[in-house]
């Protein structure tokens, strides 16, 4: 007999079974210690509302605790022929502890219990990722700080611009992780919201403390309404896919700049041999392979919200199984994003940047705009300085001052770094 929680007597053909069920045993794994956690605070509101006593919550919340420190220790596993982590989890309780392990289900849905795992489960996700995204964003504002009175050029339009700096490069970066921030802690709070207790998503007639679960649970509030509360599958995993991909999109960023600057037409930044690769027939080939696999992943992790959207587009109300397949896509998802940011993280521990770039003639028309406005402070009007240097320039009679005064707030020789920090704990402290 099938080990089912919904099992009624007879088993599933295993075509059927193994189609329906897919990889959900093997990414279950992941949210074991959450169903445990959701189970616990639901048999103590059960306890409270007077569904299982005293005698019998003392006996689940050790066994319960159990599997918890085997899930821990990594010993826990999902059994073949069982469908998946709930099933796993009832079946130790009523294998140790007999009728009372079934007692566990009253007044919840296989739904819920999903729902809740999910939301813990993201919960986490996101604090790992803003962890992840905090030690980038430091080693940014560092070497921002280390290098920000070493010009180099600035592009539009992939033409030589204005001047920058290493300072606001890596700076920028740093700044723009703040932005993605917004992001997390938006798809944060979607998460941060308790299912437990909408079943099935209509409710139950038992008298259910969906208050009690949410403190227990750690949750800023309850979906109230328990229709809303299974609609929040899909919204949720698309909020957090959100945020994945607007990190991704920064990161991916930075990659790109990081292949480009390497180039030998640029050589603005370099790396030890041993974090590039070589070439099977150039022997003097230093590859920026690290980087490009960044940034083709971060490129795929930007398609994951399209993905979501297409998968949950035109689903009516209530359940449907087609939910299941969404954890395929963004547990995976948010592993492989951390492993970016760290990566990204270790490899600019080592970056060497050039500190003479600007003295290469090749760009002396980076200073124009620099000559331009030292005439306007002199007293011409900007038309006409523009025109005075834009004239020399055809000529070929510009000759630049190569020197750089920008004081603004968020400039080359203002960063503004102290406030971007500022700002990125602010943020971090929302997720506290």
């Amino acid at each position: 007999m099938g080990k089912q929680l919904w099992n009624k007597g007879f088993d599933p053909d295993a075509n059927i079974e193994n189609f329906t069920v897919g990889r959900d045993r093997e990414l279950d794994l992941r949210l074991a210690r959450y169903d445990v956690q959701g189970s616990m605070a639901h048999i103590r509101m059960l306890e409270h509302i007077g569904l299982l006593s005293a005698d019998e919550l003392q006996l689940l919340l050790p066994a319960l605790q159990d599997i918890l420190d085997s899930i821990e220790r990594g010993e826990f596993v999902i059994e073949d022929g069982v469908e998946d982590v709930h099933s796993q989890v009832e079946l130790l309780l009523t294998s140790r502890l007999g009728s009372v392990g079934k007692k566990i289900h009253s007044g919840r849905s296989r739904n819920d219990q999903v729902l809740v795992d999910l939301k813990l489960f993201f919960r986490d996700e996101l604090k790992r990722i803003s962890e992840a995204v905090s030690r980038l964003f430091d080693r940014l504002t560092s070497l921002s700080e280390e290098h920000r009175d070493k010009l180099m050029p600035g592009y539009t339009h992939l033409q030589v611009a204005m001047p920058s700096s290493f300072g606001l490069w890596f700076g920028a970066y740093a700044e723009s992780l703040t932005d993605d921030m917004f992001m997390i802690i938006a798809a944060y709070e979607t998460a941060n919201q308790n299912p437990l207790g909408s079943a099935a998503g209509y409710g139950s007639s038992f008298p259910l403390d969906r208050e009690m679960t949410t403190r227990l649970l750690g949750f800023d509030r309850p979906h109230y309404n328990v229709v809303a509360a299974q609609m929040s599958r899909g919204k949720t995993e698309r909020a957090v896919a959100a945020a994945v991909a607007a990190v991704a999109s920064t990161l991916g960023h930075l990659a790109m700049d990081v292949c480009m600057w390497m180039c030998g037409n640029f050589r603005f930044i370099s790396f030890p041999d041993n974090l590039t690769t070589g070439s099977s027939i150039m022997p003097h080939k230093k590859n920026p392979d690290v980087f490009e696999i960044m940034r083709g992943k971060c490129n795929r992790l930007q398609s994951i919200p399209n993905e979501l959207a297409l998968l949950t587009a035109n689903l009516p109300l209530g359940y449907n199984r087609d939910l299941q397949l969404m954890k395929d896509i963004l547990f995976p998802a948010t592993s492989e994003l951390v492993e970016c940011l760290d990566m990204a993280d270790f490899m600019l521990s080592h970056i060497s940047v050039r500190a003479d770039i600007l003295d290469d003639p090749q760009y002396d028309y980076i200073f124009t705009v620099e000559d331009v406005n030292r005439l306007v402070l002199e007293g011409m009007p900007f038309r006409d300085a523009y025109r005075e240097v834009g004239v020399a320039v055809q000529e070929g009679r510009y000759r630049p001052t190569r020197s750089v005064s920008h004081t603004h707030l968020g400039s080359i020789g203002n960063p503004a770094n102290d406030r971007i920090r500022a700002k990125m704990a602010d943020l971090l402290a929302r997720l506290k």
